[in-house]
């Protein structure tokens, strides 16, 4: 027993070691071979011959409840319904792909990559989005024109946040349109399905902040970043949302080299906001007017928000120059919704009036996507591209907040979609209650059966449980005590309790 502490003390020490070198960002070799001790240390945790575990999903991951699964399953069936209605059709792909299929087209995210060990010859990884695989299968199947959505899950090697919806395997619900369209229509029906799904699961207050990687290249070019800095500089605005602009520019400037100057300029740019308006004006600044790059995704962002009109969602939509997003495979407009706290400003005019002020609840953004014209062609032997556009949706983000949401206003939630519960008043009635329960299954009916017979008030409470307003008969022996909705009262009388003799009836039942 004194060998065991003292190796659960060692561990303790050594998990410490591995985390303030993560903490000072160590390099890979120094912190693996930190991990391969402490790996050592829990394998000699024995006892009795028997390995030592601590009984636990794995960092990163979590188990659903029914509860928590009914939630779940009513936010994918709203999402599935939004896709369906714009005409969408579905595909899958394998939960792993060839590693060089996945490498290089996500960045400085790329670390976050899970590498498979080598089975029989070739070096997989584990799926990081559902955006790569679609691109893998236009290009593998020949196709250039599709609507196609995908709901499936993805994982990343990230620092979870239980708490704020932040996973390590986690489902991604993918709305893309691949094929030639007229220029800036399926980027805006995209936004539409976002306003429709966020607007539907009734999530209060949210936004869809716009921008265009085009003038964020354009942007850099004129403010003096060097080209080979692009992307890496983009990788840092990106975490506007997360930190304060003194960090991102401290970053800029003494991690990754940015002059001083440089990096003035660009925060000069990515405090602003707006809509069409703003797109009009930064056309005739005269920095950004000298970026060809940038003119040609202002001159989009107008376009789009041309078509956002008449689809009726500018009221939630900002064109917001600091949003990047640091996939490396944008090549146009990107987007990001983000949910807001109560009594943020979210009309264009507050915006263009520099009054535009919100603050993220603790989930952050809720879906994402944009335009990545060359992608596909990436894995074309020919290098034919294919113009796509997409969005995701955050489901788990999503789900966090839903979840907070019932338990805060104490929400009932039905598990299952029991129509109606059969259990008898008298014993050895097995068969009785097994024949009628047939007669239901066979009329289509949903309904369970109690396992033993109970008393009155066991079955009551039980259907009570099960969130479903359901009524209780006491019928004869013959018959049996039905727990029966209204809504569903018509049918059943007329299908199974034509020999009905009693009438007794509580909670305010349907007519008999």
């Amino acid at each position: 027993m004194e060998g065991k502490t003292l190796i659960q003390e060692a561990i303790k020490i050594q998990g410490d070691v591995v985390r303030k070198m993560k903490a000072e960002k160590a390099t890979k070799e120094q912190v693996d071979k930190e991990i391969s001790k402490l790996l050592k240390l829990k394998a000699q945790l024995e006892d009795d011959g028997k390995h030592q575990f601590v009984l636990k999903t794995a960092k990163g991951t979590r188990d659903y409840n029914p509860k928590q699964m009914a939630i779940r399953e009513r936010v994918f069936n709203t999402i599935i319904s939004s896709f369906k209605r714009h005409g969408a059709e579905t595909i899958d792909t394998p939960v792993f792909e060839l590693k060089e299929t996945l490498t290089g087209k996500y960045g400085e995210d790329s670390k976050l990559i899970y590498d498979l060990k080598d089975q029989g010859g070739e070096l997989l990884s584990l799926r990081y989005d559902l955006t790569v695989p679609f691109a893998r299968y236009l290009a593998m199947n020949k196709i250039t024109n599709i609507k196609r959505y995908h709901i499936a899950k993805v994982y990343r090697r990230d620092n979870p946040a239980m708490t704020r919806g932040r996973y390590r395997e986690f489902y991604q619900c993918d709305f893309d349109i691949a094929g030639q369209y007229d220029s800036m229509v399926p980027d805006a029906e995209c936004l539409r399905i976002v306003y429709e799904i966020l607007s539907e699961l009734d999530l209060g207050e949210f936004r869809v902040k716009v921008n265009d990687r085009r003038i964020l290249d354009g942007m850099f070019a004129v403010c003096g970043v060097p080209d080979d800095m692009f992307r890496t500089i983009c990788s840092t605005v990106d975490k506007l949302d997360k930190i304060p602009w003194e960090d991102v520019k401290r970053e800029m400037v003494n991690d990754k080299g940015l002059s001083e100057e440089a990096a003035d300029q660009i925060g000069e740019y990515v405090s602003m906001q707006g809509g069409m308006d703003l797109a009009e004006r930064l056309l005739q600044d005269q920095k950004m007017s000298r970026s060809k790059q940038a003119c040609a995704g202002l001159s989009d962002i107008k376009l789009l928000f041309s078509y956002l009109q008449l689809f009726q969602v500018t009221d939630k939509v900002v064109f917001d120059l600091s949003l990047a997003r640091g996939l490396d495979y944008y090549t146009g407009v990107i987007y990001e919704a983000v949910l807001c706290q109560a009594g943020a400003a979210s009309s264009p005019a507050d915006v263009h009036n520099s009054t535009f002020s919100v603050e993220c609840v603790s989930v952050g953004s809720v879906a994402g996507g944009g335009r990545y014209d060359g992608l596909v062609g990436m894995f074309d032997p020919n290098g034919k591209k294919v113009p796509c556009v997409g969005v995701s949706i955050g489901i788990e983000r999503i789900f966090s907040f839903m979840e907070q949401k019932a338990e805060d206003l104490a929400l009932k939630i039905r598990t299952t979609e029991v129509q109606v519960m059969v259990a008898s008043a008298q014993k050895n009635l097995m068969e009785e209650r097994l024949k009628l329960v047939t007669e239901l299954w066979n009329a289509g009916i949903k309904k369970c059966y109690t396992r033993r017979t109970p008393n009155y008030s066991v079955s009551y409470s039980t259907v009570r449980n099960r969130g479903s307003p359901l009524w209780p008969y006491l019928v004869n022996r013959n018959c049996k005590m039905v727990l029966s909705s209204s809504v569903l009262w018509p049918l059943e009388r007329r299908l199974i309790f034509q020999d009905l003799i009693l009438s007794k009836r509580s909670g305010g039942g349907p007519e008999a």
